[in-house]
């Protein structure tokens, strides 16, 4: 027990000194959830949130969603005006890909790049694609689908989705 609460004690400090909240608004930044110290997963940002990203301590923004999707149409622009770096690797359950992975891979990978606010829609495609970086890492199948669900995975398709991208490929 005690190194559980020294545990949590870190973590609660490292996440301090990220400089990014632990916990958001649900109706500023829907679905947050604090991952790493500098990695948090995310539905999307109001409208409101947007240009305050900075302010909370971000430096970049991944964001999964599809052009045309119901979203803010100028969040390149309010993210990058704010001198922050704005990565966009659209995707869907159907069009999930490695490359897709190893995109993002490469942005959470980078130390520069963090604290990085990770978003789609309701943090869905951020969990599959956080239970692939997980895969790539090493984690079994099984542990990286269970760190995706804490970062938002909930639909059956994108699961099946990471299931089929993590399995191994025959010779």
């Amino acid at each position: 027990m005690r190194h559980a609460l020294l545990l949590c004690s870190i973590l609660t400090a490292a996440a301090a000194s990220a400089g990014v909240p632990e916990t958001m608004d649900p109706g500023q930044i829907p679905y947050y959830k604090l991952l790493t110290p500098g990695i948090a997963s995310a539905g999307q940002p109001s409208s409101e949130a947007l240009p305050k990203l900075a302010a909370l301590g971000f430096k970049t923004v991944i964001n999964l969603r599809m052009p045309g999707e119901d979203a803010p149409p100028d969040e390149r622009a309010v993210v990058e005006g704010q001198g922050l770096r704005y990565v966009h690797v659209p995707l869907t359950a159907a069009s999930l890909s490695a490359a897709d992975v190893a995109a993002v891979e490469k942005v959470l990978d980078d130390p520069a790049a963090a604290p990085v606010l990770f978003h789609c829609t309701t943090s869905n495609r951020v969990g599959a694609v956080w239970a692939l970086v997980q895969v790539r890492k090493g984690r079994s199948l099984d542990a990286a689908l269970a760190a995706g669900r804490e970062a938002g995975l909930r639909s059956p398709v994108l699961e099946e989705a990471v299931r089929k991208l993590a399995a191994p490929k025959a010779p």
